[in-house]
C-alpha cells in the first residue's frame, strides 16, 4: 500500500500559496491534537485486552471495583480540553481564512502593503470548462490562467447554468459558484510553477474534465503572457459567449484579446441575450413590492414615507385621505365599506381603532 501511495501528489499537504498553506497548517495541528486522544484510547484499549485475558492469572481481579476519582478526572478533563483547544482554532481560523476577506500578507514574513495592487480575475464555471475575465487588461481566456507570484488575486466568481466548485488546490480552499450570484475568494501564489485547477463539485456528464491549468510566473512572465493572448486572441463578445457556454467537454484553451463592456455583470445577472430582464433590476422590482396592480397600490399607501427619497425622518402626520385608503382592505374593518369616525380634529380615537382592528375582528 505505501508503494501505491507513494505515487500520490499531496498537493494540499505541500502546497505554494499562503492561504493554502495555513490551510495545510490547521490540518496538521488538528490532527495532531485529535491523536492526543485517539492513540492513548487505541494502546490502553489493546492493553487492557492483553493484560486482562482469561489465561493471564497474575493480573489482578476485583468485581467490586466501580469508581476512581483520579481516573475520571483523567478521562473526561483531557478531552474536554482538546474540544476547547479545537474550538477556538476553528474560531479562528474560520475568520482568518474567510474566502471573503481581503488578504493583509502575502506569507509569513511579509504583510500586503499599499503599494500592492491585486489583480482581478472574473471566473465563470461554464458547462463543462471554465471562463476567465481580467478586467483590468481587457482579456479573457477559457481553461487557463496566470498571476503573477506574490501579488495578491482577488477572484470574483459565478456560473452561467448550474451550481460548480472551483478549486486550485495549490492555491487556496474551494470556492462554490453559483448562477445570478458572485462568491469571492482572495489568495497569492508564492512560488512559480503549473498548477492544476479544477471542479470538485458534480455538475453534469462533463464534470470529470473540467480542469485547465493555473500558471504562477513573475511579473515578467505574466506581460508576456497577458502579450499571447493580446496577440492570439480573437473577440468576445455577447454572440461569441452565448455559442462558448453551450455544453462541451475537453474544451481546449481559447484565448479573447477583446471583451466587450459589462459582458461579465450580464453573465452574473443572467441577461446575456437580447431581451432577458437582469437579475439585479428583477431584485429591484421584488424589493418595491412587485411588479402587479397590488404592488402599485402598496406604493401609493406608502408614498408618505420619504425614507428611499432622502435622509429626513419618515412623515408621522399621514393625511387622513391616505389613512382612509390605506383601510380599504377587509382585513382592517368589521364589515367592508363600513365608515370611520374622526374627532373634531380629524383624527382616529382609539376607540374606533381598536374597533377596526385586526385583533379586535378576531
Amino acid at each position: 500500500m505505501l508503494a501505491t501511495l507513494s505515487g500520490c501528489d499531496l498537493v494540499v499537504m505541500s502546497p505554494s500559496g499562503d492561504i493554502a498553506a495555513q490551510q495545510r497548517d490547521l490540518i496538521v495541528i488538528s490532527t495532531i491534537l485529535m491523536l492526543v486522544i485517539i492513540v492513548p484510547v487505541i494502546f490502553l484499549t489493546l492493553f487492557f485486552a492483553w493484560r486482562y485475558r482469561q489465561s493471564n492469572t497474575a493480573a489482578t481481579y476485583d468485581p467490586e471495583w466501580h469508581h476512581s476519582t483520579g481516573l475520571e478526572v483523567v478521562i473526561w478533563s483531557a478531552p474536554l480540553a482538546i474540544i476547547i483547544a479545537l474550538g477556538a482554532i476553528t474560531w479562528v481560523s474560520t475568520h482568518k481564512l474567510d474566502p471573503y476577506r481581503p488578504l493583509d500578507r502575502i506569507d509569513a514574513a511579509r504583510p500586503v502593503t499599499e503599494e500592492m495592487k491585486p489583480i482581478t480575475v472574473e471566473v465563470v464555471a461554464l458547462d463543462w470548462k471554465w471562463l476567465f475575465f481580467y478586467p483590468d487588461y481587457g482579456i479573457a481566456t477559457v481553461n487557463e490562467m496566470a498571476a503573477p507570484v506574490d501579488v495578491p488575486i482577488n477572484f470574483k466568481l459565478t456560473a452561467s447554468s448550474v451550481m460548480n466548485s472551483f478549486y486550485i488546490p495549490a492555491l487556496a480552499g474551494m470556492i462554490y459558484t453559483m448562477p445570478g450570484m458572485e462568491t469571492k475568494l482572495h489568495a497569492v501564489i508564492n512560488k512559480p510553477g503549473e498548477y492544476d485547477g479544477l471542479s470538485s463539485n458534480f455538475s453534469g456528464d462533463g464534470f470529470s474534465h473540467m480542469r485547465f491549468k493555473f500558471h504562477g510566473v513573475d511579473q515578467a512572465g505574466f506581460d508576456a503572457w497577458v502579450a499571447r493572448v493580446k496577440q492570439n486572441g480573437t473577440a468576445l463578445n455577447r454572440d461569441a459567449y452565448l455559442k462558448l457556454e453551450k455544453p462541451s467537454a475537453k474544451e481546449p484553451v481559447r484565448y479573447f484579446a477583446t471583451v466587450e463592456n459589462g459582458l461579465y455583470e450580464a453573465v452574473l445577472n443572467m441577461c446575456v441575450r437580447e431581451g432577458q430582464m437582469c437579475m439585479k433590476d428583477m431584485m429591484h422590482i421584488d424589493m418595491m413590492g412587485g411588479g402587479g396592480k397590488d404592488s402599485h397600490d402598496n406604493k401609493e399607501r406608502l408614498r408618505h414615507d420619504d425614507r428611499f427619497v432622502s435622509d429626513a425622518r419618515p412623515k408621522a402626520d399621514i393625511p387622513v385621505e391616505q389613512l382612509l385608503a390605506s383601510l380599504e382592505q377587509d382585513i382592517c374593518r368589521t364589515e367592508p365599506g363600513e365608515a370611520l369616525t374622526l374627532d373634531a380634529d380629524g383624527k382616529l380615537p382609539a376607540t374606533e381603532f381598536m374597533k377596526y382592528s385586526p385583533r379586535a375582528t378576531q
